[in-house]
């Protein structure tokens, strides 16, 4: 039996464009609040951010670190477009537009570069600045979930190449993926700070 051709254009449904805004909106949040710091920090070095609550959550420590401002400018600037774009994405899907195939690979691409730049800065969160920023957790999760839903969408509508059975799998199991993403980075930072946590 031949494989069904590839999709040239697709829509979301209802979830998934709920989902896009959610995350756009988790991201953006984050990403405002971090870059509102970022300027009190600027005007006074002596400012000290709501949630740095302790050694190890402390948002301070991570936006006075050189890995805050990888491209020249605050990192959380970049999040202000690119959760940006995710909520427009999904406001489109919502009121009802199909997305050609193209655009849909530019948006995985995206995702793709946010979940690696994510990872980046989770490590050298974790191993070499040595603290946690709250904010930026709840960015990494909103990065994590998009890359994983975003990718099963692409892979379920043959945007992206996969067997029969990876196909089937992210489409039964979507939420596995990302749930064992978001533990493995749960997991870090437990044992990262485990005599703190525990002591």
């Amino acid at each position: 039996m031949p494989a069904a051709p590839a999709v040239r254009a697709a829509g979301g449904g209802r979830g998934f464009a709920l989902f896009l805004v959610l995350m756009g909106a988790a991201g953006l949040l984050a990403s405002w609040v971090i870059t509102l710091d970022e300027f009190k920090l600027l005007r006074n070095p002596g400012f000290t951010p709501g949630c740095s609550l302790n050694p190890v959550v402390s948002c301070g420590s991570v936006m006075k670190s050189a890995q805050a401002s990888v491209f020249g400018f605050p990192n959380p600037m970049l999040g202000l477009v690119a959760y940006g774009v995710v909520i427009c994405v999904g406001m489109s899907l919502l009121a009802g537009a199909f997305l050609p195939r193209w655009y849909w690979l530019a948006f995985e691409a995206g995702c793709l570069f946010g979940v690696g730049f994510v990872s980046w800065l989770q490590f050298q969160s974790l191993y070499r600045i040595n603290a946690l920023c709250l904010w930026c957790c709840l960015a990494w999760v909103a990065t994590i979930l998009l890359f994983w839903y975003v990718t099963a969408f692409a892979v379920h509508h043959r945007f992206l190449p996969a067997t029969t059975a990876l196909r089937m799998f992210l489409a039964e199991f979507t939420w596995l993926p990302p749930a064992l993403h978001i533990g493995i980075v749960g997991m870090l930072v437990l044992t990262r700070w485990w005599t703190f946590w525990t002591g």
